[in-house]
């Protein structure tokens, strides 16, 4: 076990302001996408993985004008160089090696089954699977701004062994522990080009704000069938290798907000640095509310009245400041 697993409870962390800025430009000179929709399993699953990916594909294309040569697509059933195998991965990863700088960026997305065994975590694929340490060496020489998204289950692992500088990285769980199948794919490809992910009002959607708006989705999901949210989503940006889930405290968030998908807006209005931390606030102690209804029926009358009004009064202000920061 690796020292983020041993270390969830420290995610504070001071991050040079020169890393974040290193981290995140305002614009890459080229973007790029590696989508892998890995083994699907069972027949069920062949439907779901397909929307998935076509939607990513989709929204990559016709909203975040991704030139079509630069997305790859890689799935179960796929032939020759769409094959999801981890040969086709290695060949996927070699062919950017050759046309990556270190001014571009890309994007990758998995889709599909995580497994952990104890030791490693691994995503599967058609035929030999490819764990979070081998994907790390075949990511390692990329240059580059790096996005990376593990949207399987037991996905935590991936955020220790990817975290490093110029580097994002999102799982759909915690906790390797967290095995069950996840929606955390469906709410973030939603987001990606969803307006009501657009917490400050420019027009654009970024990491950290799609990130946001799919971890309030996959609550809502579990809320609305009356079960406890069996993934919780990470982020890490700051190379430690610990994360932030969308309600909790940290370093985390402050590069992802500023990296974008799209292709540079012109006109696009600026981002106000102190009203989008005032609407992240205001969002995660969303979050905090909705997850607290969850823990309810674990929790004594007392104890959920003292946590309601704590954070009815906390949103409450945030609110307020929100209101007051948009009529300066």
């Amino acid at each position: 076990m690796g020292p983020a697993l041993m270390r969830r409870g420290l995610r504070f962390a001071w991050v040079p302001a020169a890393v974040l800025l290193a981290v995140a430009p305002a614009a890459a000179a080229e973007r790029y996408a590696l989508v892998v929709s890995g083994a699907n399993g069972e027949p069920r699953y062949v439907e779901q993985y397909a929307a998935w990916r076509e939607a990513l594909v989709a929204a990559l294309r016709e909203t975040l004008q991704f030139p079509a040569g630069h997305i790859t697509t890689l799935f179960d059933g796929g032939t020759d160089a769409q094959a999801a195998t981890a040969a086709g991965v290695r060949q996927a990863i070699d062919r950017l090696r050759t046309k990556l700088r270190s001014d571009d960026l890309l994007l990758i997305v998995l889709i599909g089954h995580g497994t952990y065994d104890g030791l490693e975590a691994k995503f599967n694929l058609v035929g030999p699977d490819l764990s979070a340490s081998e994907w790390a060496a075949l990511l390692k020489p990329l240059p580059g701004l790096l996005v990376m998204v593990d949207s399987t289950a037991a996905s935590f692992p991936y955020l220790e062994r990817l975290a490093g500088p110029r580097r994002i990285v999102i799982t759909a769980t915690d906790s390797p522990a967290q095995r069950f199948d996840t929606v955390f794919p469906e709410y973030f490809i939603k987001a990606l080009t969803d307006p009501g992910a657009d917490l400050d009002k420019n027009h654009r959607v970024s990491v950290w704000e799609a990130f946001l708006s799919a971890s309030l989705g996959v609550r809502r999901y579990y809320e609305q069938r009356g079960q406890l949210a069996t993934e919780r989503a990470l982020l890490d940006d700051n190379g430690d290798g610990l994360g932030r889930e969308a309600g909790g405290e940290g370093q985390d968030g402050a590069a992802a907000s500023r990296v974008y998908l799209d292709a540079a807006v012109v006109g696009a209005a600026p981002t106000d640095e102190e009203l989008l931390s005032l609407l992240q606030k205001r969002a995660t102690l969303e979050i905090d509310v909705e997850d607290l209804k969850q823990r309810r029926p674990i929790m004594t009358p007392e104890e959920y009245d003292k946590e309601f009004e704590r954070l009815m009064t906390e949103l409450a202000r945030v609110s307020r400041e929100v209101r007051r920061r948009q009529k300066t």
